[in-house]
């Protein structure tokens, strides 16, 4: 089992910069992908960026392509997310994900076993 923490949500204004921080516990060791998504109102859990552990290849959606950034420290155990250059159009509930090493593409939620509960970043104008 993988336990998994985010935190770092807040609201922020337009053009300011966020880092999330996702402390993983468990079988950590184990993991081969680690990722956020993020989920607005009304929408569809998005994917917004990953990180093979193995390598540390980082994969980043288009829509923050630029603005967002995925590291981890894997002596800490904790997955971050670097937002800068906030868009009111980021507001949703972010989620950190970990994967075993299923098939899937990185950028599909099927592909991670454990999920954190999640933090509301609010970007207002």
């Amino acid at each position: 089992q993988v336990q998994l923490e985010e935190s770092g949500g807040k609201l922020v204004q337009v053009g300011d910069s966020l880092r999330l921080s996702c402390l993983a516990s468990g079988r950590t060791f184990a993991l081969d992908t680690m990722g956020w998504f993020r989920q607005a109102p009304g929408k569809e859990r998005e994917f917004v960026a990953s990180i093979i552990n193995a390598d540390n290849g980082v994969y980043i959606a288009d829509s923050v392509l630029g603005r967002f950034m995925i590291s981890r420290d894997s002596t800490k155990n904790t997955l971050y997310l670097q937002m800068d250059n906030l868009k009111s159009e980021d507001t949703a509930v972010y989620y950190c994900a970990a994967s075993l090493g299923r098939r899937q593409s990185a950028s599909d939620t099927r592909r991670y076993e454990y999920w954190g509960q999640g933090t509301q970043v609010t970007v207002s104008q």
